[in-house]
């Protein structure tokens, strides 16, 4: 099947767009818009066996052996969101924050629907796979500012890259929420809006560390333990959507290094008492409006997904 570089630069920025955001995971588009699988495998690709491939084939066979083809274009769509859509994001995260959290609730509790069925049967020990998504959901922003206390800032900001990173690939768990507990959410967005090169290049090493290392793992586990994986995943996907509930309180938090709150523990109210607490509206209409939008996104991509699936599987049949 021929390949359509704009749908994938697309998705692409969906996924740039969602990790600038804390609390969403452009894992979760990638899943939702049927590249997960693919994008895992091509990252895993990047290694000694692409030296090999280079050799016995010139650079067109390097081209294969990279997906260049997916992965191009994806990565030119991530690019170009983070440095244009992500800006929009951010600016209605603090504009408009219960409408977006609306938004991302919906689109992200879909996602979970479209993972489970995903999952080929069930079997009670599935159970605990699912548990410890959940588990490690809830605790690992709790652990963040822990990395801080390396000391060395070049090194922090290199681990923070290798854990982010890591975070994206996995659908629910937000990279950019681990930023935040980190108390380095503000730098790295700052460091990508003005070009600040030292930084960017510190967590670009810490990125390809974490995509080299993590791509191998989940691949491994997607092709030798799927159905429990995706278990997993799902245990991950619900775990982060008390996150993006847009009706909380923020009990506990902590001062980062630079001055920043560090968000830590929440309380989730009902809309009536979000709006008794804080003496502004609670937009219902616009937040479950846009929850619906965000789920029907997802029931949209996940169709065309399938529909793409089985044309590749025809074309395939036919060759």
């Amino acid at each position: 099947m021929k390949r359509q570089p704009l749908g994938i630069f697309l998705r692409g920025a969906g996924m740039g767009a969602a990790d600038a955001v804390p609390g969403v995971s452009g894992g979760t588009i990638a899943f939702i818009s049927g590249i997960y699988e693919e994008l895992i495998n091509t990252i895993k690709q990047f290694g000694p066996s692409a030296i090999g491939a280079w050799h016995r084939g010139g650079w067109r066979a390097l081209s294969n052996h990279l997906n260049l083809a997916f992965l191009v274009p994806l990565l030119a769509g991530v690019a170009v969101s983070l440095f244009s859509v992500a800006h929009l994001a951010l600016w209605l995260m603090e504009a408009h924050p219960l409408l977006l959290d609306g938004f991302f609730f919906g689109l992200v509790s879909a996602s979970a629907l479209v993972v489970w069925q995903a999952s080929n049967g069930w079997k009670l020990w599935y159970l605990l796979p699912l548990l410890v998504g959940l588990v490690l959901a809830q605790a690992l922003p709790g652990m963040m500012p822990l990395v801080l206390l390396i000391g060395n800032e070049a090194l922090v900001v290199m681990v923070a890259g290798c854990i982010a990173i890591s975070a994206m690939l996995l659908p629910g768990v937000s990279g950019s929420f681990l930023l935040l507990t980190m108390g380095l959410y503000g730098t790295i967005m700052g460091a990508i809006r003005s070009l600040d090169m030292g930084i960017i290049i510190l967590f670009g090493m810490g990125c390809m560390v974490g995509l080299a290392l993590f791509s191998r793992l989940l691949s491994w586990l997607l092709r030798h333990h799927h159905t429990s994986t995706m278990q997993l995943l799902l245990g991950f996907i619900v775990g982060s959507l008390p996150v993006l509930w847009p009706w909380r309180e923020l009990l506990r938090y902590q001062i980062g290094p630079e001055g920043q709150m560090i968000p830590l523990e929440y309380r989730y109210l009902l809309p009536a008492d979000y709006a008794a607490l804080t003496d502004a509206s609670a937009q219902v209409v616009g937040v479950v409006a846009l929850m619906a939008v965000g789920a029907l996104i997802v029931v949209l991509l996940n169709r065309y997904a399938d529909r793409r699936s089985i044309d590749t599987q025809l074309g395939a049949e036919k060759e």
